[in-house]
């Protein structure tokens, strides 16, 4: 597995055309699931593990990596298949969520694929596993199921929800401004809900670019001012049928949209999330998920939303 992630220049040309790659993988059984590559540092043999009393029980343990201490969570645990065996879990993805590293214990590790986001679904509604599913795509006549990191790690790792009451500023509260918010989480989309909510935010929520972008068109065609309606637009950027780049670098080349303020929040990589909303035209990035980073970005473009009217 050492080159299965090499060439990560070469793979940030397919950001901004709708398409990514998908690191396949299995747990304990045949089916196989899929990560962004992007969100994935590397890919390693399991190496010993310290327990840690009173963790989680999904965390396996610590994993000591170049001098730092990342977790271990039993992924298929996590989304609440049977637990991995120690012959079963034979590699860790070492990934960087919503801030933090940590690595998942997986089966086996199969192979990259180039794919575009028009591919990727919704998944079907449902109990059981398919609630820790946000996409699913088909390769070579198999489903494949994208994993819904953010709820693993929300459950596992957890978090605070809401920013810090004395950020809030009172000005702001009110004036009945609306954002919309477009992600395909539940957890992500419901964790910005919360922050909208404290300072009194009107909020529509949908869940991919692809939805956005018809929302967006159909208030034009309606005759809509569209910086009348919403504020901002905070947008993940992975999402289903059309990602987050996509829908920014659509909004901003619309001469009926480019004023509306975007925020790109996501779990990527922030380095080269810089680079991509210059390119795409998006006004700012904002790695996910810090409620009180949240709160400050928002309160900052409403100031000037309102400075301008």
């Amino acid at each position: 597995m050492a080159g299965v992630l090499e060439g990560v220049d070469q793979r940030t040309k397919l950001a901004g055309h709708n398409r990514f790659e998908l690191l396949l993988f299995k747990l304990a059984s045949r089916q196989r699931f899929g990560i962004n590559v992007f969100k994935v540092q590397e890919v390693i043999q399991c190496p010993p593990l310290t327990q840690i009393p009173n963790s989680h029980y999904v965390i396996r343990g610590v994993a000591h990596l170049r001098g730092k201490t990342i977790p271990v969570l039993d992924l298929s645990m996590a989304i609440g298949l049977r637990p991995l065996s120690k012959e079963e879990g034979g590699y860790v993805i070492v990934t960087e969520y919503n801030r933090s590293i940590q690595g998942f214990l997986v089966g086996s590790v199969d192979r990259i694929i180039n794919i575009g986001w028009e591919q990727v679904k919704a998944p079907p509604t449902g109990a059981g596993r398919e609630s820790y599913l946000t996409a699913v795509t088909e390769v070579d006549g198999e489903l494949i199921e994208v994993i819904d990191v953010e709820k693993v790690m929300k459950e596992v790792i957890g978090g605070r929800e809401e920013a810090a009451e004395e950020s809030i500023d009172s000005e702001l509260l009110g004036k009945h401004d609306r954002v919309l918010i477009v992600d395909d989480s539940s957890v992500a989309r419901n964790q910005i809900k919360r922050v909208c909510e404290q300072i009194g935010l009107e909020h529509t929520m949908l869940k991919d670019g692809l939805e956005a972008w018809e929302h967006l068109s159909q208030l034009v065609a309606d005759g809509v001012n569209i910086q009348d309606r919403y504020a901002m637009i905070i947008s993940d950027v992975e999402m289903p049928r059309m990602d987050g780049y996509t829908l920014a670098s659509k909004i901003k080349a619309d001469p009926a949209m480019r004023d509306i303020y975007v925020i790109l929040h996501t779990s990527l990589s922030g380095v080269f999330n810089t680079a991509m909303v210059q390119k795409v035209g998006a006004n700012e990035f904002l790695a996910k998920f810090d409620p009180d980073s949240l709160l400050n970005a928002i309160q900052k473009r409403l100031k000037t939303h309102h400075s301008s009217e």
